[in-house]
């Protein structure tokens, strides 16, 4: 076996990665691991994992196959999604201080209280979002199916959290109910202004325009396009035009570029840096960090069974009804 030392710089030279990542498969392999990855991870992480995709599409896979521990290369509430859905699997997160600002805008406890104040409506939450709040609510949505399975709600009344964005862009399709969001947001994704995708639209106008629905309506308004990640693919790799602005963290365009590299895919200058539709707690996790992870089987993922349980319940709700 070889010994590789830990150097927890982002730059790594060629041979380092790859180093690295036969030693990460290796061990994988030796200790039936599956490894999973965000499509907004480093490209070198996303390069040796199993599965590429988001977050809940991950966990079903993983909970689908034979492995007895998953690496979940991703923030916080997604290694508790995988738990959720895999409860005997061991999950271990690579970066443990890798979490989401967005799902840390709302507690349990807040979530109790509107209930409280909204006794008639279904309380729904979107995916990102931590088990102790899935466990107080009564249907988890995705970005992709959020408008769909909503509409087949009895109830007239929806109280939304905790992404503001995607509720509004959401109640946009979805006119026959009332619509109480919570005021939490992407800060990569909310904080992106129209005045830059304007500015990106008069350097070519020839694109296409593609925005994730965490974005702000203004931005949503300029769109051609809006949806999950995964849709975001779909429509950018395949739509007839030969050049794409993206509006969602920069990570995704190691994934457009490997689908369809005959295109070119226009991802605003400021995502190069910690700000602007680049998620920096995405990025925390390195490929040493996740070689030390993997190799010690460190920074479990464990929740009581009781939250594993009561947060369950929303997410096969959400699959019943999609």
């Amino acid at each position: 076996m070889v010994e590789l030392s830990i150097n927890e710089e982002e730059q790594l030279s060629v041979q380092e990665i790859e180093r690295l990542q036969r030693e990460v498969k290796r061990l994988a392999e030796e200790k039936n691991a599956v490894i999973l990855a965000h499509y907004y991870q480093r490209p070198e992480v996303q390069d040796i994992a199993d599965f590429v995709g988001d977050s809940l599409e991950l966990s079903r896979k993983a909970a689908s196959t034979d492995a007895d521990i998953i690496v979940f290369c991703g923030v916080r509430f997604m290694c508790e999604t995988a738990k959720i859905l895999s409860p005997h699997k061991k999950v271990l997160h690579p970066n443990p201080e890798s979490g989401c600002p967005m799902a840390d805008m709302i507690n349990a406890s807040q979530v109790r209280k509107l209930r409280e104040e909204h006794p008639d409506a279904e309380l729904v939450a979107y995916i990102n979002t931590t088990a102790e709040v899935k466990a107080e609510i009564d249907l988890c949505v995705t970005s992709a199916n959020a408008p769909k399975v909503i509409k087949k709600l009895k109830a007239k009344k929806i109280v939304f959290m905790p992404d503001q964005a995607l509720g509004q862009w959401v109640a946009r399709q979805v006119p026959e109910k009332e619509f109480v969001l919570w005021k939490g947001f992407c800060p990569p994704h909310f904080e992106f202004t129209a005045r830059e995708v304007e500015k990106l639209k008069e350097r070519y106008p020839e694109a296409k325009v593609a925005v994730h629905p965490e974005c702000h309506p203004k931005v949503i308004d300029i769109a051609d396009f809006v949806g999950s990640t995964s849709q975001i693919i779909r429509y950018a790799t395949s739509v007839e035009a030969d050049k794409v602005i993206v509006i969602t963290e920069v990570g995704l365009k190691h994934t457009l570029m490997k689908k369809n590299p005959n295109k070119e895919y226009i991802f605003p200058e400021s995502m190069n840096y910690c700000g602007t539709v680049y998620c920096c707690t995405m990025k925390g996790i390195t490929l040493p960090k996740l070689y030390k992870t993997i190799k010690e089987e460190i920074n479990e993922v464990e929740l009581p069974s009781d939250i594993i349980e009561r947060a369950r319940r929303p997410i096969e709700r959400m699959l019943e009804l999609s």
